[in-house]
Parts: C-alpha cells; sequence; structure tokens
C-alpha cells in the first residue's frame, strides 16, 4: 500500500509500518538537542517554543503565570504566558504584572540550557537577576517531559526487556493446588 500512495505522509506511514514490522524499533544515532552547537544555533524565541512541546500539558492543569525574560546582551524581551495548561511565548514584550522577571546575557542563557550550569548558579555569579516569586520556575519545571525519541509507529512491535515472572507462592506449602 505504501507504494501506491502520491502523498508523502500516508507513503511515510505505511513504509515506516513495514519497516517497523520487519527489524522492529530500530535506534539510530541522531544529533542530540541540547548539545552546546544546537543550542548556539537556536533562536531564543524557537528555544521558549520548545519547552511548551516539551510541557505535559496535564501536569499544569491550573497553573497560572507570567515570566518576563530579557537578554539585554541582543536587545531580546519574551514573555513566557501559562494558562489553560498551554505554554505561550510572545516575542518583543514584557507583561507588567508578570510573576518573575529574569534578565540575563543569551550567552549566560546558553549555558542553562545546555544544562551545564543552572539558573540559581548565574543569579549568585551575578551574571543574572531575578524579581519576584522563583517557584514559578519550579511550577514550570515540575510540568517537563523527556520524550522517547523511538517510539513505535505500530502498537507491539518494539521489543521490550523481559519482565521476572513473578513468584506467586514462595513454598510449596502454601500453593493451591486446586480441588
Amino acid at each position: 500500500m505504501g507504494y501506491q500512495f502520491e502523498s508523502p505522509s500516508l507513503r511515510h506511514s505505511f513504509l515506516a509500518g513495514a519497516k517497523e514490522l520487519r527489524d522492529g524499533v530500530v535506534a539510530v544515532k541522531a544529533a542530540k538537542a541540547g548539545s552546546p552547537d544546537f543550542v548556539r544555533g537556536t533562536s531564543t524565541e524557537l528555544f521558549l517554543n520548545y519547552l511548551g512541546i516539551q510541557m505535559e500539558s496535564g501536569k499544569a492543569e491550573g497553573m497560572t503565570f507570567k515570566i518576563n525574560l530579557s537578554t539585554p546582551d541582543n536587545g531580546e524581551k519574551f514573555v513566557l504566558e501559562m494558562s489553560n495548561a498551554t505554554l505561550t511565548t510572545i516575542a518583543g514584550y514584557q507583561a507588567e504584572d508578570a510573576d518573575l522577571t529574569v534578565t540575563i546575557d543569551r550567552r549566560e542563557l546558553e549555558d542553562v540550557m545546555i544544562g551545564t550550569a543552572t539558573l540559581s548558579d548565574k543569579v549568585s555569579s551575578g551574571k543574572a537577576k531575578m524579581e519576584g516569586n522563583p517557584q514559578v520556575l519550579a511550577q514550570l519545571g515540575s510540568t517537563m517531559v523527556m520524550f522517547d525519541n523511538w517510539f513505535e509507529v505500530l502498537p507491539g512491535t518494539k521489543k521490550r526487556e523481559a519482565l521476572p515472572k513473578p513468584e506467586l507462592f514462595q513454598d510449596d506449602a502454601t500453593r493451591y493446588e486446586g480441588p
């Protein structure tokens, strides 16, 4: 069926499913999204939008807050707004009623994005400023999930590690033999 479809998306779906049925889910080496080169090449707005994708909306139910982010070295300003279990990035704007305002140079923010430093490290070293309620960052962090890039297209094709069989009865004296 995959060879007959003219639509690239349907063709790819069928051919990917056929390949998965033959070989299972095969993890190949790919570039890491958190690598230094990737982060330096990604715009701040795109990275903030990625946070909205990496967020599990079920964990964000009932959360509402606004975070202003300013990077003075390149003049960028953003608002991150959490409402209706959705994280929205607004570029070129600062909210007057923000719960937290973070000011950090882009090159310093890159260290945080890569994971070689934390925002609290940058604040304690004087390379960043936070004004307001820092708990909103903890709230945002609690909604983040790690993705499994090698998900199965067709259910049941991913190889699973064999789980040990549970020992229902430890000794023969308690074993039920039936009537």
